[in-house]
C-alpha cells in the first residue's frame, strides 16, 4: 500500500467529523438556553432562531473560503492567503485562546457535573486527569479520537432525544397552563433589549463551528460542507426547542439559580431523578467531547503555523500514529498553567473565551470579503453574497458589543491574556530581527569579556543565517516586473530568507519573452540582500511537478507560492499541497 493509499484510508467521514465538531457546538445547550432566558425571558426561542440565521450566513462563509483553500487553520489559512502573515497570525492567536479557554471551561464543568453525582473527589485534580487523557487519546492519532468523538455524540443526542421527549409529554399531560402565564409576563426589558441581550448571549451557543475548518485536510473530499450543514441543523432545532420547553414547564423565575445544570434541572422537572443523573451523566461526557474538540482543532492550526515557520520546527516531530505529540504537550501544557492561575474559576475564563471565539468569526467573514477581492477567479465550490457576508459579520460584531456591555470586565480579562499570546507569537514571527539585535547586544555588553562575547556571536550569528539559508520558491507563468516586485515585498516583509527561486514551468513548445529577463535582471539589482535564482522547468505545471521539485530541492511545499489560479486550473488548490497564494 503507497503512503497515499494510507494517507487516504485515515480521512474522516461525514458522522465522526461532525461528531468532533458537534460535540463543541452541541454542549452549549447545557447552559446557552438557560442563559438567554435569562436575558430574554419567554422570547429566549426567537433570539436563539436569530442566531441559526448568522449561523445560516457563516455556513455560506465558510463553505466558500474554505472550499477555495481546502488547508488546515481556519480563519489563519484564509487570512494567510489575502494578506499579511502577521495577520493571519492575530486570527490564530484568538483562535488558540479560543480552544484553551474551551478546553478548561469544558474539562472543569465536566467534572463538576460529575461532582454533582458523586461528590467524593477533589475537582481540580479531575480536570487535571481529564486534560491529561485527552492529551494521551490525540497523541494515538485522528481516527482514534474520532471514534471516541463519535460515541460521545451518539449518546449526547440520544438523551437530548430522551429529554425532549420527555418535555412535550409533560406539556400534554400537565398543559399549557404555565406557558400562558409565561407568555403574558412583562419583560424585565423592552422586547428589542430582550432579543439583542438574550442574541448576544445565546451566539456562544454556536462555539464549535470554526473546529471543522481547522482539520480539513483530515477530512474526505466533499464532507466539510456536510459537517457544516448538520451542525446548523442541531443549533437551529435543538436550543430554541429546548427554550420552548422550559418555558412550558417551569415559571420563568426558576431558571435563575439553576443556570449551570439546567438540563438536569429540567430532567428533574419532567422525569424526575433519573432523568437528572442520566442528564448529568451525558453532561460529563459531552463536555469530555467538547475538551477532545479543542484538542483536534488546536493541533491542526498549530501543525499549520510551524510548517509555516511560526514556531519552531522542532514541534512537527511525528509518533507512529501520524499525530505530533510535541504540539499535543504544548496546548495541554498552556491549559495546566490556565488551570493553576485561575485555581479552578471559571468566570475569568469566560472573558477570554467569548470575545475570543466571537473575533475569530469577524476575522473569518473578513477573510471571505478579501478572498472575494484578491482570489476572485480562484474556484470554489459554493460562494456567498457580499451582502450576506456583511450580514453575518454585523450580526457577530453586534454579539460582541452586547457580551462586552453585559460583562465589560470580560474584556479586561481578555486582554490579560492575549498581550502575552500575540507578543510570544509576534517575537516568533520577528526572531529574525530579534537575533539580529541580540547579537548587537551581546556584541555591546559582553565585549569586556571577549570568549563569551565570541562564542554568543558564533551562535546567534549561526542561527540567523540557518533561517536565511531556507529558499522559498515562487511559480510565474511570466508575470510583469510589477507582480514580481509585489512577490519580493511579501517575502521580504513575511518571511525569513535571503533566498528565492522564481520559476517558470515550461511545455516544450513555449518561451519565455526576452522583457521578462530584463526585468529580472533589474529586480535583482533592486533587492541586492535577497539572492534571486530564475529556473526553467520542463513540463506541466500540477501536483506532480511540485511533489519532485519538494524532494529534489528539499523545500516544503508550503514554502511555495503561486498566483490565484482562474478557474481553468485543472487541480484543485489543496491537490498541490499547501502551496500558497500570494498575489
Amino acid at each position: 500500500m503507497t503512503d497515499q493509499e494510507s494517507s487516504h484510508l485515515k480521512k474522516l467521514k461525514q458522522l465522526p467529523a461532525t461528531a468532533i465538531c458537534g460535540n463543541d457546538i452541541t454542549s452549549s445547550c447545557l447552559y446557552v438556553s438557560a442563559l438567554c432566558i435569562l436575558y430574554a425571558g419567554q422570547y429566549a426561542f426567537i433570539s436563539l432562531l436569530i442566531v441559526g440565521i448568522v449561523l445560516f450566513f457563516f455556513r455560506k462563509i465558510y463553505g466558500e473560503a474554505v472550499g477555495a483553500l481546502p488547508l488546515n487553520g481556519g480563519a489563519y489559512n484564509i487570512l494567510l492567503n489575502t494578506t499579511s502573515k502577521g495577520n493571519a497570525s492575530l486570527a490564530a492567536c484568538l483562535t488558540i485562546l479560543s480552544y484553551m479557554a474551551t478546553a478548561v471551561i469544558s474539562a472543569s464543568e465536566a467534572m463538576n457535573y460529575l461532582y454533582s453525582v458523586f461528590p467524593y473527589f477533589p475537582v481540580i485534580v479531575a480536570t487535571m486527569v481529564l486534560l491529561t487523557i485527552f492529551l494521551l487519546l490525540t497523541i494515538s492519532g485522528i481516527k482514534e479520537s474520532a471514534t471516541v468523538s463519535l460515541i460521545i455524540f451518539l449518546i449526547h443526542i440520544g438523551v437530548l432525544a430522551i429529554l425532549i421527549g420527555w418535555g412535550i409529554i409533560f406539556i400534554i399531560s400537565h398543559g399549557l397552563d404555565l406557558a400562558k402565564i409565561n407568555f403574558h409576563a412583562p419583560a424585565n426589558k423592552s422586547i428589542s433589549n430582550a432579543l439583542f441581550f438574550g442574541f448576544s448571549t445565546a451566539m456562544l451557543g454556536i462555539t464549535g463551528f470554526e473546529t471543522s475548518a481547522n482539520f480539513i485536510e483530515e477530512q474526505e473530499q466533499g464532507v466539510f460542507p456536510k459537517t457544516l450543514r448538520n451542525m446548523w441543523y442541531l443549533v437551529i432545532t435543538i436550543n430554541p426547542l429546548i427554550a420552548i420547553i422550559a418555558v412550558c414547564i417551569m415559571p420563568l423565575s426558576d431558571v435563575q439559580g439553576h443556570e449551570s445544570a439546567f438540563l438536569s434541572y429540567m430532567g428533574n422537572v419532567t422525569g424526575g431523578k433519573a432523568l437528572a443523573t442520566i442528564v448529568s451523566c451525558d453532561a460529563v461526557l459531552v463536555l469530555s467531547g467538547a475538551v477532545l474538540t479543542a484538542f483536534i482543532g488546536v493541533n491542526g492550526l498549530m501543525k499549520r503555523m510551524t510548517l509555516d515557520r511560526i514556531f519552531p520546527q522542532v514541534l512537527l516531530k511525528e509518533n507512529s500514529k501520524g499525530s505530533m505529540p510535541r504540539i499535543s504537550f504544548v496546548f495541554y501544557a498552556l491549559c495546566l498553567s490556565i488551570l493553576f492561575i485561575t485555581a479552578g474559576e471559571l468566570a475569568p475564563l469566560a472573558g477570554v473565551y467569548t470575545i475570543s471565539f466571537l473575533l475569530v468569526m469577524v476575522f473569518f467573514g473578513f477573510g471571505n470579503l478579501l478572498l472575494k477581492i484578491k482570489r476572485a477567479n480562484l474556484p470554489r465550490p459554493e460562494k456567498a453574497a457580499p451582502s450576506m457576508v456583511l450580514l453575518g459579520i454585523l450580526g457577530i460584531l453586534i454579539a460582541l458589543y452586547g457580551n462586552v456591555k453585559l460583562h465589560p470586565e470580560y474584556l479586561v480579562v481578555f486582554l490579560q491574556y492575549f498581550f502575552p499570546a500575540i507578543l510570544i507569537i509576534y517575537i516568533f514571527l520577528k526572531r529574525k530581527s530579534v537575533i539580529h539585535y541580540l547579537i548587537v547586544y551581546v556584541n555591546s555588553i559582553f565585549d569586556s569579556i571577549q570568549k563569551i562575547s565570541v562564542f554568543s556571536r558564533l551562535h546567534l550569528t549561526y542561527a540567523l543565517r540557518r533561517l536565511n539559508r531556507q529558499p522559498f520558491v515562487y511559480f510565474t507563468k511570466g508575470d510583469n516586473i510589477s507582480v514580481l516586485n509585489k512577490v519580493i515585498q511579501y517575502v521580504l516583509d513575511n518571511e525569513i530568507t535571503q533566498k528565492l527561486k522564481i520559476v517558470t514551468v515550461f511545455q516544450k513548445e513555449q518561451k519565455m519573452n526576452r522583457e521578462f529577463e530584463r526585468d529580472l535582471e533589474a529586480l535583482k539589482r533592486t533587492y541586492p540582500d535577497l539572492t534571486i535564482e530564475y529556473l526553467q522547468i520542463p513540463g506541466v505545471f500540477g501536483p506532480e511537478i511540485i511533489d519532485h521539485l519538494s524532494k529534489e530541492w528539499h523545500i516544503p511545499k508550503n514554502f511555495m507560492f503561486i498566483g490565484s489560479p482562474s478557474d481553468r486550473f485543472p487541480h484543485r488548490l489543496s491537490d498541490l499541497g499547501g502551496v500558497r497564494l500570494i498575489i
